[in-house]
């Protein structure tokens, strides 16, 4: 980048002195150039000495008659090589502009070059006979300091610009090291990693968001490892009742009220079967694509009173008080799919409610949002099984659950049909004091 970038200022200097610069110091030169033949043709006694005083402000001048005499004042020109046309040219009385028909390079700008070419050339006429003149400045007395100057200055700031181009290179290339090192881990299937900056830049941030990443990769693949391991044994569960009670069917002696229970147990571990089959085919497309919903509109008042009456015989049983406050409102969604969220929330709330309990359900219009409650004065949740509800298979008691034929994949169901209609599900609880559940959608 520096030595590019160097190339190219010089390039684009060059450029701009060949055009611009160039023509201008021809002009001035070729103005001095005149004087001082003004003044050797008046003053022709003190040529000398008038020009080694010019010489020693800074130029080199070359005095010659093409036949043997010739004067040097100052440095001595690099190079001699004039074509001798070129000087005949001068000597009959034309001006040589060497600065401004000097050969043009990109990568020669010709300003610091002391060649006689490279010179303004002028007829001097001294005791009648014919000179010409040659004249440049002398960058080495004019310029010498600047030029061990600014050589200096260009040199530490290359080197000091090369050695902080190198620090940053480094700055940004190792924490990319990092994050390529452990991309390569993650892709072994090596999910706990993380990438540790202090960097608050775009580099930092992308660090942070990789370890982020990886932490919810690793929180995946476990969540995938024990659904597999749920699934197998929610499965494995069923089948090994089923095929235990059905071998001891096989048995002769049993007596008829056994035989009665045990097809009743066969009967309920198909069905916990059929269920768990059910919901995990609901699962597994709402994962798959969760835009394929049959939406249209529908009356959430009449849905819900629908879910009410098919539970009111729960409600009997447990001799509970029902509360509805729906006023009449559309919703526009899958009619089926919540029409199964109304019936998980509101079963488990009676589920974990004790005899004579109650359980309210009410909706309202907030902000364009349709907001359903669904609360009940049951047994209430621990703290700190609250984070976990939603999670698949997850059950805060086993053995109830298990009693009540649960699957532990209703609430997750829930979620994810809520989310499908771009809603959201919250629930609040304490021990002994009840459950509330908070769906948030969309309203029309």
């Amino acid at each position: 980048m520096i030595v590019v970038s160097f190339l190219l200022g010089f390039l684009l200097s060059n450029g701009y002195y060949h055009v611009k610069i160039k023509p201008q110091n021809d002009k001035k030169l070729t103005q001095m150039a005149l004087n001082l033949q003004k003044f050797s043709e008046e003053h022709p006694n003190s040529i000398d000495e008038y020009l080694s005083n010019a010489a020693s402000l800074g130029y080199r001048i070359y005095l010659t008659d093409n036949k043997g005499d010739e004067r040097f004042f100052g440095n001595p020109f690099k190079s001699y090589d004039l074509k001798q046309e070129q000087l005949q040219h001068v000597l009959d009385g034309n001006i040589f502009h060497g600065v401004a028909e000097y050969k043009a390079n990109l990568f020669i700008t010709g300003f610091f070059d002391s060649e006689i070419e490279n010179a303004i050339g002028v007829p001097v006429q001294i005791e009648h006979r014919t000179f010409a003149m040659f004249m440049r400045p002398d960058a080495n007395v004019q310029f010498g300091e600047l030029r061990v100057f600014f050589a200096l200055l260009l040199g530490a700031a290359v080197l000091f610009s090369f050695l902080f181009l190198m620090i940053s290179i480094l700055h940004i290339v190792r924490p990319i090291s990092r994050l390529t090192v452990a991309t390569q881990d993650i892709a072994k299937g090596k999910y706990n990693l993380r990438v540790q900056t202090r960097r608050r830049d775009e580099i930092g941030q992308l660090a942070n968001s990789f370890t982020i990443m990886s932490q919810e990769l690793e929180r995946t693949e476990r969540a995938r490892q024990e659904f597999v391991a749920n699934v197998s044994h929610e499965i494995e569960s069923p089948l090994t009742s089923i095929q235990g009670f059905a071998t001891t069917l096989k048995d002769q002696s049993i007596t008829h009220d056994q035989r009665v229970y045990y097809l009743s147990i066969i009967e309920e571990e198909s069905r916990r079967l059929s269920l768990l089959s059910k919901q995990l085919l609901t699962l597994s497309t709402l994962d798959y694509d969760s835009n394929t919903l049959h939406m249209k509109t529908f009356n959430l008042r009449a849905q819900i009173r629908q879910v009410a009456q098919i539970m009111e015989w729960k409600l009997t049983d447990k001799e509970l008080f029902l509360k509805l406050s729906v006023p009449d409102m559309n919703l526009y969604g899958d009619e089926d799919l919540l029409h199964q969220v109304w019936m998980n929330l509101i079963s488990n709330a009676i589920k974990h409610t004790p005899a004579g309990g109650k359980v309210m359900i009410a909706a309202e219009v907030q902000d364009k949002h349709c907001i359903v409650t669904v609360s009940d004065t049951g047994e209430g949740i621990a703290e700190g099984d609250l984070p976990n509800i939603f999670d698949r298979f997850f059950k805060a008691d086993r053995v109830r659950t298990r009693e009540s034929n649960g699957t532990g994949l209703g609430l997750s169901i829930v979620q994810k049909i809520v989310h499908a209609h771009n809603g959201s599900i919250q629930v609040a609880s304490k021990l002994g004091e009840g459950t509330v559940f908070t769906v948030t959608l969309p309203y029309l």
